[in-house]
């Protein structure tokens, strides 16, 4: 089942916690922000381990999508979180919807 977020700000932001037992296969983001770029850096995490950039520091146009397809890693308890970081690219607030299937 898909998950929807609509994420604003440039505060790190979990999607997914670890535990939450979701296959993750593609990831779409959305700059639904009407006037300016993002960055967007996405990351999985897990404790003792360390952090795993998918995505780091990607421009995001405005109304662009980006599709991460092909995706593998385990949620289960103990394992990896999904995290992501926007970055404003003017003085507006980054916003940004995202599918996670």
């Amino acid at each position: 089942m898909a998950q929807y977020f609509n994420i604003s700000g440039e505060l790190t932001q979990e999607l997914l916690a670890a535990g939450d037992e979701v296959g993750v296969k593609k990831i779409a983001l959305t700059n639904i922000h009407a006037d300016t770029t993002c960055t967007v850096s996405l990351y999985i995490e897990k404790k003792l381990t360390g952090k795993f950039y998918l995505l780091k520091g990607v421009e995001l146009p405005i109304g662009a999508t980006l599709v991460y397809d092909g995706l593998g890693f385990s949620n289960a308890v103990g394992e990896f979180g999904l995290y992501i970081k926007l970055t404003k690219s003017a003085s507006e607030t980054p916003v940004v919807d995202v599918i996670i299937n």
